[in-house]
């Protein structure tokens, strides 16, 4: 009788653990990634601050000059009404602008 030989069942493999510096190595690697997306972020924001800044000074300029020409055309049209006033009352009514006053005692 021939007696069969145990099969030697595969030993478990132990796992190879994953290389301390590949791990490193992809951690520094996000942290770079990180860092560079966060500083692109803190340039965008302080790009647009200034940007806000310089607009909000061309706003103010643009409020100043248009009170500026509010002002020179009420200057304007108030000197132009004047002379046209005059010439309209001398031409067509025969007023002239008085010279000297003369007050009337109406009570006598």
């Amino acid at each position: 009788m021939a007696v069969a030989e145990p099969i030697a069942a595969p030993r478990p493999r132990a796992r190879r653990k994953a290389r301390p510096r590949a791990r490193a190595r992809g951690g520094i690697l996000w942290i770079a990634i990180s860092g560079i997306l966060l500083a692109g972020v803190v340039f965008v924001n302080v790009a647009v601050l200034r940007l806000n800044i310089n607009l909000d000074s061309a706003n103010q300029q643009r409020v100043k000059l248009r009170a500026e020409n509010a002002a020179l055309q009420s200057q304007l049209a108030s000197s132009l009404a004047s002379g046209r006033i005059q010439n309209q009352a001398r031409s067509q009514d025969g007023l002239v602008p008085a010279t000297t006053i003369h007050y009337l005692n109406v009570g006598k």
